[in-house]
């Protein structure tokens, strides 16, 4: 069980209005997501201040609010109580992050409502958007898809949108039964990320399946990696109407059990010829009783929001793999081109190191608003694309030079991923490989 670690979430609000910030891109936590000021309780936080507002609250908690709102907007709390400004305090409620989470906080919600907004100074390097803006327009901004944030925030938005005069949330927690379910989130209005245990490489223990679909419900990559856990994930989608199934492509942590779903269902399949080929291929009985729908670049296989979503072929780390997006780029399901818990193995007959390159760029320019891997969280922006093709091209100068030095594949494995688990260093070594026949191809060596 991993340690919990108490912080604060400062709501700024005035009247109808509501202070939100977006994080910049470039943050290696949660880049992109809209949140509220706050952070983690330091030992030495504390409030002295003995207005009648306060004296019911956690002191310890308040000096925390004190401090980050210093820091962040470099508001203090203690004076604007003094003046006036603040005409009261209260606590929202509290989110414990879920314990499938490898970090995790106990965030304590307080509302600090003004009689007239305050400029704040807002630290430029954390937040890329930081306004004031009306409850019911940032609610309408995550109902039309533009909003990416965790569930608690998201409670927040939906609970001021409705009602901006709300002072207490009865609950923040992202909440499902362990024992009969497995954890969904929803942190772009539309997308439902499942997250269930499957039979994936380490470090991740998870694939995200997705479930996309205003009316015709799509279900992207369900691979429970059990029996029991195919029970949960059963359960936990029961209620959500599945009309189809997408496979991204043929690696079993991105299908299995897929065909029993199918045929519990009853309902078809998509996905590409390759990828198609591939399943048969292992074993030609998968999809039997099961209707197949194949699907290319291009095609249409939902509507979200009222928008039209499409498919992208992404080949590189697998051949067939495809990508899905809406028409309006407000998320990219991009599956397994980059990971956010662990690296991308591109190996094996069907991993093309030129064309991995080439898919990552195609992405880039098109430059999605938020990005979905199939292992972890959804980020914003394409940083993080940025950064693995930059870390693959450095990597790719690496192999270079110790080729023209006269090593040996086996050779540059010790040197290269000395600092990696040696249980890795045959995916690594396949990376290797196809570093080297990209470099062929290129008459670089």
């Amino acid at each position: 069980m991993s340690k919990i670690v108490d912080a604060v979430s400062i709501v700024m609000t005035c009247g109808d209005e509501i202070f939100a910030i977006q994080r910049q891109f470039f943050l290696n936590a949660f880049p992109g997501y809209w949140a509220f000021p706050g952070g983690k309780v330091e030992p030495s936080d504390f409030f002295v201040h003995s207005h009648t507002m306060v004296k019911e609250l956690d002191l310890r908690l308040l000096g925390a609010v004190q401090r980050e709102g210093y820091e962040e907007l470099g508001v203090d709390l203690y004076q604007e109580i003094e003046k006036g400004t603040v005409t009261s305090i209260s606590y929202l409620g509290l989110a414990i992050t879920p314990d499938f989470n490898p970090y995790r906080f106990s965030t304590h919600f307080f509302r600090v409502n003004l009689s007239q907004k305050i400029s704040f100074k807002v630290d430029y390097n954390e937040a890329r958007i930081a306004e004031w803006t009306s409850a019911k327009c940032l609610l309408e901004s995550y109902n039309l898809g533009e909003i990416l944030a965790v569930p608690p925030v998201i409670k927040v938005i939906q609970e001021f949108g409705n009602n901006p005069d709300i002072k207490h949330i009865n609950e923040l927690n992202l909440s499902y039964d362990e024992k009969n379910q497995v954890p969904v989130i929803e942190s772009i209005r539309g997308i439902r990320q499942i997250m269930p245990l499957s039979n994936t490489l380490p470090p991740a223990t998870r694939t995200n399946a997705f479930v996309i679909g205003d009316d015709i419900k799509v279900l992207i990559d369900p691979s429970p990696k059990d029996d029991e856990e195919y029970r949960k994930f059963k359960n936990t989608i029961s209620s959500f109407g599945i009309h189809k199934i997408l496979i991204t492509h043929h690696h079993p942590d991105h299908y299995e059990r897929s065909n029993i779903l199918a045929n519990d269902l009853n309902i078809p399949v998509l996905l590409s010829p390759y990828t198609h080929e591939r399943i048969l291929r292992r074993n030609q009985d998968y999809f039997h009783g099961i209707e197949i729908d194949l699907i290319k670049e291009g095609d249409v296989v939902a509507r979200w929001v009222g928008d039209d979503v499409l498919v992208m072929e992404v080949p590189g780390h697998d051949e067939g793999q495809v990508a899905l997006y809406p028409r309006s780029l407000k998320w990219f399901l991009a599956g397994d081109l980059f990971q956010g818990i662990g690296t991308v193995v591109i190996g094996g007959d069907e991993g093309d190191m030129t064309k991995y390159f080439e898919s990552l760029e195609r992405i880039i320019q098109l430059s999605p608003a938020v990005i979905f891997p199939s292992h972890g969280i959804g980020l914003g922006g394409t940083t993080i694309l940025e950064k693995n093709l930059k870390h693959r091209k450095e990597r790719e100068d690496q192999v270079l030079s110790f080729y023209l030095e006269g090593l040996s594949p086996e050779e540059m494995l010790s040197k290269i991923y000395h600092d990696v688990d040696r249980k890795l260093w045959p995916y690594a070594l396949e990376n290797i490989h196809k570093h080297l026949e990209k470099l062929r191809k290129e008459n670089r060596i």
